[in-house]
């Protein structure tokens, strides 16, 4: 079973409905021992950095997040849930993250021609072809809502980027922890590999 982390944020629905259809068994809980003892965890997150760490907070779940991701088994994070996971955003000045990986949460930067947030289809350039992106062509388009991006410190773990006026580390693979910047949820068929490829690391369906 995936344990979908719930902490009340906005896409928690649209990852479970995505699990559900590539026939992943699944749940969204908060409760600590359903997550401990899931064969998998994503955190998803939409919203703000500090709104979001105080939400964890509030559910009692910070820890939770951080002892599942030490038992070694593997960890998804899904947009902001790839931000938390880094110990501080430039949007919320003061509010701690989990520390789990290091690196800056950065604005994108205004540029001429560039909205923000960067909202909309973008390629990727795959660095690390295996984990959710086995099978996953490079270039493959996926679906990005942010205005805050990941600048890692420690460049061997960006597995995928992307470019919008400046160089994002749209991916993240270290150890048993996966993260992206975008949605695989809402990537359509690309998404939907990666969300399978994720499954079948945590020992789901063939």
């Amino acid at each position: 079973m995936i344990a979908i982390i719930d902490y009340g944020a906005g896409n928690i629905q649209s990852v479970y409905k995505a699990l559900k259809f590539i026939g992943a068994e699944c749940g969204v809980t908060s409760d600590k021992n359903t997550i401990m003892k899931a064969d998998g965890a994503i955190l998803p997150g939409v919203g703000s950095f500090g709104d979001a760490i105080h939400t964890l907070e509030e559910y009692g779940i910070r820890e939770t997040v951080k002892d599942f991701i030490s038992t070694g088994k593997p960890f998804l994070g899904i947009c902001l849930g790839l931000q938390l996971l880094f110990p501080k955003s430039f949007e919320s000045p003061g509010s701690e993250g989990l520390d789990i990986l290091k690196g800056e949460i950065r604005k994108i930067p205004n540029g001429e021609g560039l909205k923000i947030p960067h909202m909309g289809w973008n390629s990727i350039k795959i660095l690390k072809k295996d984990g959710i992106f086995k099978d996953i062509e490079d270039g493959a388009y996926v679906y990005f809502v942010h205005s805050y991006y990941l600048d890692a410190e420690d460049k061997n773990i960006v597995s995928a980027q992307t470019e919008y006026g400046v160089t994002i580390d749209a991916a993240v693979n270290c150890g048993n922890v996966t993260a992206t910047q975008f949605h695989p949820e809402k990537s359509g068929d690309v998404g939907l590999k990666m969300l399978d490829n994720f499954v079948k690391m945590c020992g789901g369906t063939e």
